[in-house]
């Protein structure tokens, strides 16, 4: 063990406040890693019903041109 000095106390007392300040904000770290998944959960669910409008749109507009190629066919 170190010889008992004042250099040795307060590098003591440094590491223990370092080790504290560790243990002390681990919950709001933790909080805040929840939030950035939950978060990214929304954003990726939120592309996903964009994408699906886009995809019944396009389906849509497919079925209308086919309904309209066949009343011109009907027409002739």
């Amino acid at each position: 063990m170190a010889l008992p000095t004042s250099v040795n106390g307060q590098i003591t007392d440094a590491v223990t406040q370092s080790a504290l300040m560790s243990l002390g904000t681990a919950p709001a770290t933790a909080l805040g890693a929840q939030q950035q998944v939950w978060a990214h959960a929304m954003g990726i669910g939120f592309e996903n019903a964009a994408a699906r409008q886009q995809a019944g749109q396009t389906l849509a507009e497919a079925s209308l041109s086919a309904v309209v190629a066949d009343a011109k066919g009907a027409l002739k």
